[in-house]
C-alpha cells in the first residue's frame, strides 16, 4: 500500500486519467473529491462491498434450468 500525504487543495493522480483532490481536512475527516472517467466506476468501499454481497447472492440463488430440448 502506498500511503502519501497532502494538503488541502492537492491532488493526486491514478494514471492518466483519475485525479483525487483533497477539499478539506477537519478533525478526522477527510473531504475527497475524484475526478475520473464517466467509465470508470468510483465507490466508496462499504457500498462495493455490498454490491459484490448480493452480486454473489443472486449467482448462488440460480437454480438449474430445465433442459428444453430434450427428449421426454
Amino acid at each position: 500500500m502506498l500511503i502519501l500525504s497532502r494538503k488541502a487543495g492537492e491532488k493526486l493522480m491514478i494514471g492518466d486519467e483519475v485525479s483525487v483532490s483533497i477539499i478539506e481536512v477537519r478533525g478526522d475527516q477527510v473531504r475527497i473529491g475524484v475526478d475520473a472517467p464517466r467509465q470508470v466506476k468510483v465507490y466508496r468501499q462499504e457500498v462495493f462491498d455490498a454490491i459484490k454481497a448480493e452480486n454473489k447472492a443472486a449467482a448462488d440463488s440460480v437454480g438449474v434450468l430445465p433442459d428444453l430440448f430434450a427428449e421426454p
